[in-house]
């Protein structure tokens, strides 16, 4: 599992991307935001299909998690950080 300097090192490493302040997280974007992290660096929001949402949910149910409202309908997984 990454922690949160790994994380926004492998972020930042894909081609145009960039972060930013959003609200209390940081945003990750390419064209539109991809990804987020907490202040407190233990979890990271990302953006996944359905299906790679539902994938990755049965596979490691302990490290994603859809989000429980309207964003998690659209993709937006929680992804728990070391």
């Amino acid at each position: 599992m990454a922690d949160s300097e790994s994380f926004a090192r492998i972020a930042l490493a894909l081609p145009s991307a960039t972060s930013r302040p959003h609200f209390d997280r940081t945003a990750f974007k390419v064209k539109r935001t991809f990804a987020t992290l907490a202040a407190d660096g233990l979890s990271a929001n990302l953006n996944f299909t359905s299906d790679e949402q539902e994938f990755k949910c049965k596979l490691a149910p302990k490290i994603f998690e859809a989000i429980d409202n309207g964003w998690g309908r659209q993709g937006w997984t929680t992804m728990w950080l070391t």
